[in-house]
This record gives C-alpha cells, sequence and structure tokens, in this order.
C-alpha cells in the first residue's frame, strides 16, 4: 500500500493534471522519444489555436556548482525550462512571483537549496554563479508531493537554443507540454502535429531530394506524434523521458497481486481452520443455545475472536514494517514513511474486510448447530461445509504452486542475466565523470575543448599504475541517447553513435568480427573511419560492408574500416541497438559531448592511484566539482539491479507462502487424522498395517495437491510469459520448472502429511478403543 500510494501520487497534487499533455514522439526503427523539435516553438500558436499554452523544457536534470560569494553548495537537480514553466509545475511560491521570476538573467530556487546557499538570510534579488553565469534570484518556492518535476532551480535559457533551431525540424532535443483549450481533442490534436512535421520537414526534404513526398516517407519515414496526460506518464508513459523517471506499473501490479494472493492464503487457512476445529467447540454451542444464547450472540463471539485476532496481527504487522522499510526503500529505491492518513484509513479497511471474511463465515456456520444434537452426540459434519473447506484446500495448493513455479523461473532469467555475456570486459576499469564545460559562443571553443582533454588525458597518463586513458560519449550502462541518420547504396537508417577516444575498444576488450580498430598510426581515422557493430552493419545491409562508405548526413564520408561483436551499452533487458563508432576528431564538435573517462589501473596501485585523479581532480581539473568516480563493472551491473531485487523478493514471498501453505496442511491433516483416530484403531486391530494406514490417510492431499498445482499451470505459464516480455534477451518457458515445481510440492506436501499421519499410527489403540 505504501507503494502503491507513492506511486499514484505523482502529479496527483497538480490541478492541471486532467488538460497538461506530454508530447510523445515516434520517429520508427524503435526511436519513440519524449522529445519534439524546437522548431515548433515559433509556429504552435499560429498553426494550431486550440493550443492553450505550451512550454518546452528540458528532459533531465543538469547539475552543477551554485555559489553566492565564498559559499557554494551543489545544485543536484537543475531544470532549464521556458518562462511559463510553473504554469504547468505551480509549486506555492514563498518569495517573489511565478510569473515573473524566471528570464535569461533570473532563476527561482526551491526551499531547501535557498537555505543551504543563503541560510536564514533572505535570497530576493540575491546574486549567484552557476555555470560560469550570473543570475539574480526572483523566486523561492517550496517542492510540495511528488511530480514529474521536482527541481531545486530552474533558469530560463532554453529560449537562446529554441532560437538555433528555429528552422530544424529534425532535432528531438527538449520536452514539450501542452495545455489544450478542450481537453478532449488530444486525438486530433496529435494528427496536427504530425501535419505540421509532414508541411515543414518532409515536404521540404522531399523538394531538396527531387523525390516526392510518399516517396522520402517510404524511404525514411515520418514522425508520429502521441499526447500523454500528465496524471499518466509515472506509471503508463511509453517513454521514461522526464527527470524523476518512469514508475514500474508492471511491477506495482505484481506486488499488489502477491500480497493479494498471501493475505487469501491466510484468509483461508483461518476459515479452514476455524471451521476444522468447530466440532471441538460444538458443545460449548450447544451448552450456550440451551442456556439462552440466541444465533446472534454466538456469531458475535465468534467474530470478536477474529477481530482480537486480525487486530494484534495488524500491530504486529506496522511493528514489522517499520523494522523493515530502510530495507524496503533501498529495494525500491524511495524514501516511503509511514505517515500518511489515507495509509492508516487503507489499512483500516483491510480489517474489516479480513474479519467479514474470515470471521463470518465460520461464525455464521457455528452457530447453525442444533444444540440438541450436538448434547446428544449426533452432530456430524456436513458435505457441504466438507466440500468448500477441501476446495479452499485445493486454491491454496494452487497459490503455492504458482509461487514455487514463478520463483524458479525468476530466478533462472535473472541468473541468466547476470551469467550473460555483455561483450566487453570492464575489469579495473574506472568511469570518471567530466564536466567538459563549453560556450560555443566563445571563438574557438572546439579548440578548447580538445586542448582542455589533451592536458587531462596527459596529466592520468603520468598517474602510477595508470595503464591506459580514453574518452567516450556513451557510457557503458548508460547507454547513448545521441543517435543520427547514415546512408549507404540509397538506403538511409539512423544509427546510435558512440565517439570514442583511441584505445577504448581495446581497454573494454571489445572484439571485432571483421577488419580492424581505431588507432593513432593511421591518419584516416582522424578524418573518415568508423567501425559498425553486428546490428548495424546487418541494417544497412547483407553486403561485406569492409571498406565501403557510409554517409554521415549529406555531406561526411566515412569508411568501415571495422564491424564490433555486439556488446551492450544498456542493461541487458534491453535490445542492443545498431551502433556507429569513430573517434571524436572526425567531426570535431563531437568532442563536447564526452563526459565519462575512462581509465584502466593496474589493480596493485589502484588505491594509491585513485587518490592521486582525486587530488589531480581538485587542484587543476575541477575545483568546485566533486571528484566522481565508479567501476565500469559495477556501473552495469546497476542497469539489472532492480531485477536482482524482484528475484530476492519473489524468493523471500515464495518461502512466505510456502510455510503458510505448510503451516495450514499441517493443522487441517492433524484435524483430519484426529476425527479419524477410532477408524486407524479399529483397521490396526483388524491387521493393518503401516504403509497401508499411511496411503489412506495421506491420498487425498495427494490427490488435492495435483488439483492445484493443475489448477496454477496455465496462470503461472501466461504471467510469467508477460513477465519475460520485459527483456529482450530471456530464458524459454520449458517443462522444467513446472516439474520442478510439482515434485517439490509434492513433497513437501507427503513430508508434513506422513509425519502427522506416521505419528497417529504410532498410537495405543486401547485408548480410542477401550469403551467399545
Amino acid at each position: 500500500i505504501l507503494y502503491w500510494n507513492d506511486e499514484q501520487s505523482y502529479n496527483a497534487q497538480n490541478p492541471g493534471k486532467e488538460n497538461t499533455f506530454f508530447v510523445v514522439s515516434n520517429l520508427g526503427e524503435d526511436k519513440i522519444w519524449g522529445a519534439s523539435t524546437a522548431a515548433i516553438n515559433f509556429v504552435l500558436p499560429q498553426a494550431i489555436p486550440d493550443i492553450k499554452e505550451h512550454c518546452y523544457m528540458e528532459g533531465w536534470y543538469n547539475s552543477n556548482i551554485l555559489k553566492s560569494g565564498s559559499t557554494k553548495v551543489m545544485a543536484e537537480k537543475v531544470i532549464d525550462a521556458q518562462a511559463n514553466f510553473f504554469n504547468f509545475f505551480p509549486y506555492r511560491f514563498l518569495k517573489g512571483n511565478p510569473q515573473t521570476a524566471l528570464s535569461p538573467t533570473t532563476i527561482a530556487l526551491c526551499e531547501d537549496l535557498a537555505q543551504k546557499l543563503f541560510g536564514t538570510a533572505d535570497p530576493m534579488n540575491k546574486e549567484v554563479v552557476y555555470n560560469d553565469k550570473t543570475f539574480t534570484v526572483k523566486g523561492v518556492y517550496r517542492l510540495e508531493g511528488k511530480a514529474s518535476y521536482m527541481p531545486d532551480m530552474v533558469t530560463n535559457m532554453i529560449d537562446l537554443k529554441l532560437k538555433e533551431d528555429v528552422n530544424n525540424w529534425g532535432n528531438f532535443r527538449f520536452a514539450l507540454f501542452l495545455k489544450l483549450k478542450n481537453k478532449d481533442g488530444a486525438a486530433g490534436m496529435s494528427k496536427k502535429i504530425e501535419r505540421l512535421y509532414y508541411e515543414n520537414d518532409t515536404k521540404k526534404n522531399a523538394l531538396a531530394q527531387g523525390i516526392t513526398p510518399q516517396e522520402y516517407t517510404k524511404r525514411y519515414g515520418g514522425v508520429k506524434v502521441y499526447l500523454e496526460l500528465l496524471k499518466d506518464i509515472r506509471l503508463h508513459s511509453i517513454v521514461g523521458d522526464v527527470p524523476e523517471g518512469r514508475g514500474n506499473y508492471q511491477l506495482l501490479l505484481i506486488m499488489f497481486g502477491l500480497s493479494a494472493l498471501i493475505l487469501i492464503m491466510s484468509i483461508v487457512n483461518y476459515v479452514n481452520l476455524a471451521t476444522a476445529n468447530a466440532i471441538k467447540r460444538a458443545k460449548e454451542v450447544g451448552v450456550r443455545k440451551i442456556l439462552g444464547a440466541s444465533k446472534g450472540n454466538i456469531i458475535r463471539q465468534f467474530v470478536f475472536e477474529t477481530v482480537l485476532t486480525t487486530l494484534f496481527a495488524i500491530l504486529l504487522a506496522l511493528v514489522i514494517v517499520e523494522v523493515s522499510l530502510p530495507y524496503y526503500n533501498i529495494f525500491l529505491g524511495k524514501s516511503l514513511t509511514i505517515d500518511n492518513s489515507l495509509f492508516y484509513i487503507q489499512v483500516a479497511a483491510i480489517f474489516i474486510v479480513v474479519v467479514l471474511l474470515a470471521g463470518v463465515f465460520p461464525a455464521a456456520y457455528v452457530s447453525k448447530f442444533e444444540a440438541v444434537q450436538v448434547l446428544k452426540g449426533s452432530f456430524g459434519r456436513s458435505k457441504k461445509g466438507i466440500w468448500l473447506r477441501n476446495a479452499m484446500l485445493v486454491g491454496q495448493f494452487a497459490i503455492a504452486s504458482f509461487f514455487v513455479i514463478g520463483s524458479y523461473i525468476v530466478y533462472s532469467q535473472i541468473n541468466y542475466m547476470i551469467t550473460k555475456d555483455p561483450g566487453f570486459k570492464s575489469a579495473q576499469v574506472l568511469s570518471i565523470y567530466y564536466r567538459n564545460p563549453y560556450d560555443f559562443k566563445v571563438p574557438g571553443f572546439k579548440k578548447i575543448v580538445a586542448n582542455r582533454y589533451s592536458h587531462v588525458k596527459e596529466r592520468l597518463e603520468a598517474i602510477k599504475g595508470v595503464e591506459g586513458v580514453s574518452a567516450t560519449t556513451a557510457g557503458i550502462g548508460g547507454g547513448s541517447n545521441f543517435f543520427t541518420s547514415y546512408s549507404y547504396n540509397g538506403n538511409t537508417v539512423t544509427l546510435r553513435n558512440m565517439v570514442v577516444d583511441f584505445g577504448l575498444l581495446e581497454m573494454l576488450h571489445i572484439n571485432l568480427k571483421e577488419g580492424r580498430s581505431l588507432q593513432l598510426k593511421y591518419a584516416q581515422d582522424t578524418i573518415g573511419s568508423i567501425i559498425l557493430n553486428e546490428a548495424a552493419a546487418k541494417l544497412l545491409g547483407k553486403d561485406n560492408l569492409l571498406g565501403k562508405y557510409v554517409y554521415f548526413g549529406p555531406d561526411v564520408k566515412m569508411e568501415v574500416v571495422g564491424i564490433t561483436k555486439d556488446f551492450h551499452l544498456d542493461g541487458l533487458d534491453q535490445k542492443i541497438q545498431p551502433l556507429a563508432i569513430y573517434h571524436y576528431k572526425n567531426i570535431d564538435w563531437m568532442l563536447q559531448n564526452a563526459h565519462n573517462i575512462y581509465v584502466k589501473v593496474d589493480p596493485q596501485h589502484m588505491e594509491s592511484a585513485i587518490a592521486a585523479m582525486e587530488k589531480l581532480w581538485l587542484e587543476d581539473v575541477d575545483p568546485d566539482f566533486p571528484f566522481n568516480y565508479n567501476f565500469v563493472d559495477k556501473e552495469f551491473a546497476h542497469t539489472y539491479e532492480t531485477y536482482v531485487y524482484q528475484r530476492n523478493l519473489f524468493s523471500m514471498l515464495n518461502v512466505v507462502v510456502i510455510i503458510i501453505a505448510l503451516f495450514g496442511l499441517f493443522a487441517l491433516a492433524s484435524f483430519s487424522i484426529q476425527r479419524r483416530m477410532k477408524e486407524i484403531a479399529i483397521r490396526k486391530t483388524l491387521g493393518a498395517e503401516t504403509g497401508t494406514l499411511l496411503k489412506e490417510l495421506s491420498k487425498q492431499y495427494i490427490v488435492f495437491c495435483i488439483l492445484g498445482f493443475a489448477i496454477a499451470f496455465v496462470p503461472a505459464w501466461l504471467l510469467l510469459n508477460k513477465w519475460l516480455e520485459n527483456f529482450a534477451y530471456r530464458i524459454e518457458v520449458s517443462v522444467v520448472p513446472f516439474v520442478v515445481g510439482f515434485v517439490a510440492l509434492l513433497s513437501l506436501t507427503l513430508a508434513v502429511v506422513l509425519g502427522r499421519a506416521y505419528g497417529a499410527t504410532r498410537v495405543n489403540v486401547l485408548t480410542y478403543l477401550k469403551y467399545e
């Protein structure tokens, strides 16, 4: 419930959640982005009057040092947005006016960041320095609730970037939010925006190439647009391109479903045991009825017993949750707390439901006992009650079967991911975050960026223990969001770009399928050489591409000098995308996007080398920014960490479910066998062997186990196959998990039942026959 409430609370407090839309662009070839071309900014108001308001903003947070005088703090979540940002995310302003707070020279700060920077002083109209630019604070706001955008600071530099792309309809780089005059017109609005792309991009490019718009669309594809409601983008967006990320709706449903199954199983156990135990309390009910107790009195007594049991169970559960919440938060990556009135209302609702389901039925069952029959000793069990109890026991076996099968498949899939070869080796390789600041307005900024990187590389290579230094625009485990079009033999495709320095492929042991790597001794490799991965080579055509030329845009020609084996940039749950790898000097402005410096270190000098790197960083490279590094293999492990947590959670729940099922089975078997003790004694007296008795006592439970497993088979197959669809590389569901699950469950059932039955066969028969 805590997890559910937290996920559902995103954007819930936003008054415009029902009429604010997030624009998602589908460019084909699996390129679906929560980004729109900046060119739309200048035509939307005139072209589509149905749009009430629109706002461009960065799709991700930036972070940097924020200074005020001698005080500096880290601004972790900075968003660059248009001036009307607070119309779309209306946080409460403590100081200033949200309508005038943002301009190219002014900013707004959240309350916490303002306190860190200014303490108790009034931040209004104070000057701060961010990214070497001076801004004036014109607003302080308070972050309340949860939203898709929760920035520490908001700037308004984006308009300058939008103007750069005033005619560039192919540069998808910013998030776009819309407010419509008619909120029901979202479907029609998508078509109108698609028409803008067609008129301003498709038709113009087709004319430039001398082909028809239809031929251009067939060759290069078009743009499909989807509008997603603000209230839905946390859990139901088809992209995750918002700073606070996309929630895992499937995991939410899985956890809700598993929790419900465990609660249902517990209720079934309680009802089964309460009705089975009713015979022992039949005489008590009979006596109370003789003394004048009504049917209502009996029901209230048994319901009250259930109320006490459930109440103590909930109190114990709250203690367990409070103790385990820190570990649960680590698993979910959240900061859940038990401080919400809605949570207690929901717990109270569960309390009522459990009492009704677990208490009313047994109470009504017991209250129907006839006092005279009970006291005469002629009371017997109804066949209807036995059938119902057996049906619930079969359902319990079905739930347990589902968990056993599911645990096996989940464990197998996660183990497959962990052990799968990612296509590289990164032991002892460090990834250092490199801010790589630049100002494109400064004359010769490209040369400044290149010289700075060369200086940093030279200093790193001089550190004892460092075996290699390289840089890249695409981090292992972090992927690359930079895509461009390449053409070959009239075939145009979009490839992902991985711009590198020499030595990176060798450092990461990325194997070549054909050709050679990029090397300093070949002057061509800094002018026009490119390496493709297998996926890109397959996409471009079946020909042998070595020595052939591909075109980056219309003018830049690159020779294919090598083809690497496919390797994972993203997580193992994602499909390997077609990739183009080339040296940063091929296209001189690419180096400005390099924010990962990889350093290979001799393990014998690891500690001293890291200390020397940190000293270098703080003294020479970036004194204002903390030295931030990680091991590449650990960074990559983060990509499947969530699934490892899911495996551990499912395994833990599996143990809980099996224990609950076995406890219920043991108790029910005990009651059943206890009622048959006289029958067992007679059979033993007539010469029945122990084996025959064990078979007779356990066969019904074996049948129940088989029936429960049969019921669980199809749902387990369908639901687990659905879960496996999350993975681009997955195991195939074979018969093995079902066989293992059935054998395991049957073995546990026999162990419990036979253990209890064997004890019953060792009793002294005279104890049960001496009055006969």
